[in-house]
């Protein structure tokens, strides 16, 4: 699975204003809706399920990255987004570090295999150093869509 199967690029953010967890999470979840991806009358409903799988372990994995996820009854496909906040993000991550990069998943709950495809091509690029630097240093969606566009190339990550 590619970024380009899921990432709805008309949504990211390179710009997160977000200062806390459930900002960062409001505000792409917006994105989101302002790109036609969810449905105005569930944005609060998926909110409230992402951060309610935030209560069971904080998806911070480290080293500056979320990946905040969930699933809802709400979307046909599989979609997400991705973000960037320059100065971070407290997210309770596991080492302890700010957020600087989140990428957002909503996925079909019948479709739990797209889900953990997402996830893994995710985790996979996500430990490319070159990758995430890049990223963190992103000033615009376009170039973030560049650079997610790059990894589908394999131009960063290898396996």
């Amino acid at each position: 699975m590619k970024f380009a199967d899921f990432i709805s690029t008309s949504s990211i953010k390179a710009e997160l204003q977000a200062k806390t967890k459930e900002q960062a999470i409001e505000e792409l979840v917006g994105s989101l809706l302002e790109a036609g991806e969810i449905d105005a009358d569930q944005r609060e409903d998926i909110i409230a399920a992402i951060m309610k799988r935030e209560e069971l372990g904080s998806t911070g994995i480290g080293r500056g990255v979320a990946v905040p996820h969930t699933k809802h009854p709400s979307v046909q496909k599989l979609v997400g987004t991705v973000g960037v906040s320059e100065e971070g993000v407290d997210f309770d991550s596991l080492d302890g570090e700010r957020v600087q990069l989140f990428f957002l998943l909503i996925s079909p709950p019948e479709r739990p295999g797209d889900h953990l495809r997402a996830l893994e091509n995710i985790s996979r690029q996500l430990r490319d150093e070159t990758f995430c630097r890049f990223l963190k240093q992103s000033k615009t969606a376009d170039d973030i869509s560049q650079l997610l566009q790059e990894a589908d190339d394999n131009q960063f990550a290898t396996g």
